[in-house]
């Protein structure tokens, strides 16, 4: 019979073990059978790491996320029990849609119903969320057949936004309000070059291309000259030429927020030069 010591020394030691031991992951989920989606992502080699660290949650049922990212043109390859991330994506819509309305409505205590609004539909519109997506390399976790791959390749957004909101309807599911929450206010409501570009009515490039052609000097040209950051957190930086001249530059997380950011910096360039022939 161990002495007291001992037995502390024993409770110390079973608690290492679990934590060296490999997590069992619960693929259980009404409606879902477990002998097809268990297999099917350890088959496909899924990387729950990476996985995990994309979220940044340690998921409790796998298999609401696993039914997230399970698109309806791969049940043709499964069996007849196993269903899409249709049902968590129209969950994950509502859910998103709440979050981000608490956060406009708590961050701007002056603005009317109708900007509210407007602001909102920008922040979780198909396109913006598709966009949230690519960041994330989301597609690399899809479970999609052949044309829809073709589908998201060709720039499909509604593949990668249904994924999207599918993800945030599983974290609701699995951790509550506050694990969807924190997912995102880290891939949406944190980044401010989103919530900038979702603030203004302005569209920079449409307003420079009807300068450009109003003067006859063509259409604007964007270019890349650089991209920085990891892929989950790519920077791209954007320069905009009328002709050979070099009008401005600017930064975003999606190449199409850094030619905004250099649209506006060449308007604001072209109304200081009027400005400045004006006054003299």
């Amino acid at each position: 019979m161990p002495d007291g010591s001992e037995c502390c020394v024993l409770k110390a030691l079973g608690k290492l073990f679990q934590k060296l031991l490999p997590r069992r992951r619960s693929f259980v989920l009404p409606g879902q059978d477990p002998a097809i989606l268990e297999p099917l992502f350890h088959e496909k080699q899924f990387d729950f790491a990476r996985f995990e660290k994309l979220i940044a949650y340690r998921p409790r049922n796998w298999a609401l996320f696993c039914q997230s990212l399970l698109h309806r043109s791969y049940l043709q390859y499964l069996g007849p029990q196993t269903q899409s991330n249709e049902r968590l994506e129209f969950l994950g819509d509502a859910i998103l849609n709440s979050i981000v309305a608490d956060y406009l409505y708590r961050q701007h205590p002056t603005m009317e119903e109708g900007d509210l609004t407007k602001v909102r539909s920008r922040l979780v519109n198909r396109k913006a969320l598709a966009q949230r997506a690519k960041d994330l390399r989301i597609s690399d976790f899809l479970l999609l057949s052949s044309s829809a791959v073709q589908s998201v390749d060709s720039g499909s957004d509604s593949i990668l936004a249904d994924a999207f909101e599918a993800i945030i309807g599983a974290l609701y599911l699995d951790g509550g309000l506050t694990a969807a929450q924190a997912f995102v206010n880290r891939t949406l409501l944190s980044d401010t070059s989103i919530l900038l570009s979702a603030m203004t009515d302005d569209n920079y490039k449409s307003a420079l291309l009807e300068y450009s052609q109003g003067h006859s000097l063509g259409v604007p040209r964007y270019s890349i000259v650089r991209e920085d950051g990891p892929d989950h957190d790519r920077r791209f930086t954007v320069e905009v030429f009328l002709g050979t001249e070099s009008l401005g530059s600017g930064t975003g997380r999606s190449k199409k927020d850094a030619e905004q950011a250099a649209a506006a910096q060449a308007l604001e360039r072209i109304n200081t030069n009027q400005s400045a022939i004006t006054e003299s």
